[in-house]
């Protein structure tokens, strides 16, 4: 008797990720949106809310669930785009990787431990270390990415205070 063995497949490994656009100028936000579906491979409705921050600008947010190195993928894409705010964060089983764009900075790719703490790796420390007392300190900031942080944080209070808000209706 004949038995069918089903063939072996591999599986990719998964992550799932958010997508925070900040700030996009309202010209843009036809090409991001098709950009993250092209990318995603899937039917994706942005949803774009105005930034009040910056006037003509608008912001999004998107979760996925796909193959590993999504984030990587939309953080390259997306960095084409010279006047964006983002931040992409991609967790896998055993790591998350965040990523942070602005127009003066560019980008920061950052590892994080389970508690959302940067880690440095040896290079970046040893790197650091060659250096005086001060450029000692802005390395090691700056390949935490607080520069980044700082930016960035006035963008994400008005995502949350628009959650809260959201809520106490």
């Amino acid at each position: 008797m004949d038995t069918y063995t089903a063939p072996v497949r591999r599986q990719e490994p998964f992550s799932k990720g958010y997508l925070v656009i900040h700030s996009a100028p309202s010209a843009l936000t036809r090409h991001i949106q098709w950009a993250v579906a092209n990318l995603l491979g899937r039917s994706v409705l942005l949803m774009w809310r105005p930034q009040p921050l910056l006037s003509g600008t608008y912001r999004t947010t998107c979760e996925w669930r796909d193959r590993t190195g999504t984030g990587a993928e939309l953080a390259s894409v997306l960095r084409g785009w010279h006047y964006l705010r983002y931040e992409i964060r991609e967790e896998e089983s055993s790591s998350t990787t965040l990523y942070r764009y602005t127009p003066e900075l560019g980008i920061h790719r950052a590892v994080l431990d389970s508690s959302g703490s940067v880690m440095l790796t040896e290079n970046q420390i040893t790197s650091a270390l060659a250096l005086n007392d001060d450029e000692l300190r802005e390395s090691l900031l700056r390949s935490m990415g607080s520069e980044w942080d700082l930016e960035l944080e006035q963008f994400r209070r008005v995502e949350l205070e628009g959650i809260s808000q959201s809520q106490a209706i």
